[in-house]
């Protein structure tokens, strides 16, 4: 029996944390788990045998940290590392085997500077000696397009199902502001056999995520809690929840519908042990009709509304976009991007097709700026098939193929995409024989493209016909024979219609009139979204005024917001304030507004005044969860330039210009660097110099370091449970020898209880508190002594 097939039959059992077994056996810190299945199998697979003992179905290979980034530094070899891994599994007599991957180590951009073709083929060199395994657990990820590249590269070198795991915060999101219903809709895009949640937190704090991953979909749920959070006694780690009461949380989670369960940091075979023995009836977890969203990285966007789709990043007509795209600069791409969606855009179309450029590396730059700089989804528009796969592989998220038509050999190639990567798909009522004449024809075709779709395995819920605006002036007579096609359409299938509607006016006088009367004629026809300019101010308020009219605005609500109390915006600039500029990446205006201060302004005026105010208020907008990790760093980024070019402009020497020193260091063991880094760009945009030792640093070098620069403020940094003792080490050492020297600590797997209790002096919850600590730290000390 597979996997899948037990799965269908009943609910699962994986095992529990391999750390904190191998750490209660001796594993010294610093050593690679790994290395383990080399030199050590017979410990892995003892190990492994206990979980089994206790009463698990499915053991997880000991391969969590196997990628060839973090191979590479222990020169271990991944193929060995796997397929060692997977013989230890073996040997234990497992059930069921599960290829374990975790985390890369580098981080992809923006948080890093890892390529999606780079994290893909990391993924790629582990999956590709999967041999003996029954399945692929992708767990303990914060970033969505590392999910993706890792989903991918199982899918496309081996036949295992797979199923992904990543880490929620307690605000609901993973560490790049991802909401499990924006996780849901983008791995069932991808077709995975499970989803769920593993580590970050213990299993009372997981409930309302895991409650909302069962709202949101159909698939089997898996939950991997961490024991509780660890606490020091007697310089062991240990955790809050016991087996009991880790046996009490994971039966509410099988009741609310959880089908895979199983251990993560701190769990052990007894935790397994009380779980095998829970006793309940698995409900039947049917969702009514699933609804199709298209969403980015951190929102969603249902089709029940209007969907208003920007049509204006298009190099056709646009003679900036043109000379921009040309040269290989996306910036006029991404400032209209902006543009619309403040406008009102639900969705942009993005066209880059231009002869004698390579459209499909402008595609993946522009996609992956895009998908940074805004919140909506995509349309990927080409008619290039290899440019669309591009864009959908980059972009994080469900969006749009614009378009397939009723052609066999265009519906060959594009449909496989949309069902690869779960896409809409615009499609047009065209074929072999050109657009035709009447609704009927139309209609005819629209059905053979549907029932072609389904052949693919493409519900029609993902279809959305577009019956082809002709223009009035060259075929009047057609306007309505493309509007009664819609109506005919909607009468029989379950798909939404859309159209250009600016092509109606084109060649006419007083095209603004023709095109929002044309729409308000398609609304009510049964129009369900627009390729549109949604920076002409007429046709949204038109869109708003008819909402009001058919009843899908109720009680006015929007439209009074939006239309009741504006002078007409048709000529009005959107507010381009230097916070805006910051956030928005703008670095060419950042740099100009710099130089436009410098005419009047000292730099250090600037510093103070403009540059530090700004990045408060990104830190509050941060803090209020108004934008999320990676926007804070762009922010940080874009500002940066600002710094950069005061450079040249202040004292030779910059301690005069520094506001205070500080170390920073990842402690002994714990190879993880991503929160250190976001630190260190915060700090050093807000005046402060910053002595950066790297990650896995033993506490000798801390001191040495505090004694060598003579630093009396001291950033520690660890995100794995198995390193937070040798952070207790490093204060310990540095206080001994330093006791004036405060520290500050923060890392994933710390509260403030436990920062507390190890001896630091502040505890930083996320980057933006450590500039806080430093501010007060330094506050009125003559730093150039």
């Amino acid at each position: 029996m597979t996997f899948e097939q037990a799965l269908e039959k009943k609910w699962l059992l994986f095992d529990g944390a391999m750390g904190t077994q191998l750490q209660k056996e001796g594993l010294s810190l610093g050593e690679v788990p790994e290395a383990l299945n080399i030199k050590k199998p017979e410990r892995i697979t003892e190990i492994h045998k206990a979980y089994i003992k206790a009463g698990a179905t499915v053991i997880s290979t000991n391969t969590f940290g196997a990628s060839p980034y973090k191979l590479k530094e222990a020169g271990l070899s991944v193929r060995q590392v796997i397929e060692k891994g997977i013989a230890c599994a073996k040997a234990s007599g497992a059930p069921y085997i599960a290829l374990d991957l975790g985390p890369l180590g580098p981080m992809m951009a923006p948080l890093g500077n890892l390529s999606f073709e780079e994290a893909y083929e990391g993924y790629k060199a582990q999956v590709q000696w999967s041999q003996g395994a029954d399945l692929v657990l992708i767990e303990t990820l914060s970033d969505l397009n590392e999910a993706r590249a890792a989903v991918l590269a199982v899918k496309e070198n081996s036949n295992l199902p797979v199923v992904v795991s990543m880490t929620f915060q307690e605000d609901g999101t993973t560490l790049t502001g991802l909401r499990p219903e924006a996780f849901v809709n983008a791995m069932e895009g991808l077709n995975v056999s499970g989803l769920g949640v593993n580590c970050s937190l213990g299993p009372k704090a997981l409930m309302p995520i895991v409650k909302k991953l069962l709202e949101w979909t159909n698939l089997p749920i898996i939950v991997q809690a961490n024991a509780g959070l660890p606490f020091v006694v007697d310089g062991q780690i240990q955790y809050q929840e016991g087996p009991e009461a880790y046996k009490t949380y994971g039966q509410m989670f099988l009741q609310a519908g959880v089908k895979l369960l199983g251990g993560c940091c701190g769990t052990t075979p007894d935790h397994i042990k009380a779980l095998s023995q829970i006793e309940v009836q698995i409900k039947d977890r049917k969702l009514k009709e699933k609804e199709f969203y298209l969403s980015s990285a951190t929102s969603l966007r249902s089709l029940r509304d209007f969907l208003v789709i920007g049509e204006r990043i298009n190099p056709t007509g646009n003679k900036l976009l043109k000379v921009d795209l040309k040269n290989g600069l996306i910036d006029s791409c991404l400032k209209e991007g902006l543009r619309q969606v403040e406008a009102g855009a639900h969705v942009l179309d993005l066209n880059v097709g231009l002869p004698g450029i390579d459209e499909e590396e402008l595609m993946k730059t522009l996609v992956d700026e895009m998908a940074m700089l805004t919140d909506v989804p995509l349309q990927i528009d080409s008619a290039n098939p290899r440019v669309i796969e591009a864009g959908l592989r980059r972009f994080p998220g469900i969006g749009i193929i614009n378009s397939v038509n009723g052609k066999k050999k265009s519906m060959a190639e594009l449909f496989p995409l949309a069902k690869k990567y779960g896409a809409m798909v615009v499609c047009l009522t065209l074929d072999d024989d050109g657009i035709p004449h009447t609704a009927e024809e139309r209609f005819e075709i629209a059905s053979r493209m549907i029932d072609t779709a389904k052949s693919y395995g493409i519900r029609e819920e993902r279809l959305i016909i577009d019956t082809l605006t002709l223009t009035v002036s060259a075929q009047q007579k057609e306007v309505l024979e493309t509007l009664r096609a819609i109506k005919m359409i909607k009468e029989k299938y379950q798909v939404k219609t859309v159209l250009g509607i600016s092509n109606i006016s084109y060649g006419m006088p007083n095209r603004s009139l023709l095109t929002r009367t044309f729409l308000t004629l398609a609304l009510e026809y049964g129009l369900d979204a627009g390729i549109m300019d949604p920076t002409d101010q007429n046709l949204m308020d038109t869109l708003r005024a008819t909402a009001v009219l058919l009843n899908k605005d109720p009680e006015g609500v929007v439209y009074t917001e939006k239309v009741g109390n504006y002078h007409h915006p048709q000529t009005e600039k959107i507010e381009s304030s230097f916070l805006s500029m910051v956030l928005k990446g703008y670095k060419k205006d950042v740099k100009t507004q710099t130089d436009e201060w410098l005419q009047t302004m000292t730099p250090l005026e600037i510093i103070d005044e403009k540059l530090i105010k700004t990045l408060d208020q990104v830190g509050e907008k941060y803090q209020n969860k108004e934008i999320f990790l990676p926007q804070l760093i762009r922010g940080a980024e874009t500002i940066g330039l600002a710094f950069d070019t005061l450079k040249g402009f202040l004292q030779r020497d910059r301690h005069q210009a520094s506001k205070g020193k500080v170390i920073l260091a990842t402690v002994h063991g714990d190879v993880h660097d991503i929160g250190k880094n976001l630190v260190k760009i915060l700090l050093e945009n807000y005046g402060f110099t910053v002595i950066d030792l790297g990650k896995d640093v033993c506490p000798e070098t801390v001191l040495k370091a505090v004694l060598d620069y003579k630093v009396d403020l001291l950033g520690l940094s660890a995100l794995m449970t198995t390193t937070v003792v040798s952070m207790e080490k490093t204060i310990k050492l540095v206080k001994s020898q330093c006791p004036n020297v405060k520290i500050f600590v923060g890392g994933a797997v710390l509260t403030k209880e436990y920062a507390d209790l190890i001896g630091s002096d502040y505890y930083c919850k996320d980057a933006k508190a450590s500039v806080t600590v430093a501010q007060a730290h330094y506050q009125g000390i003559d730093t150039s002594k």
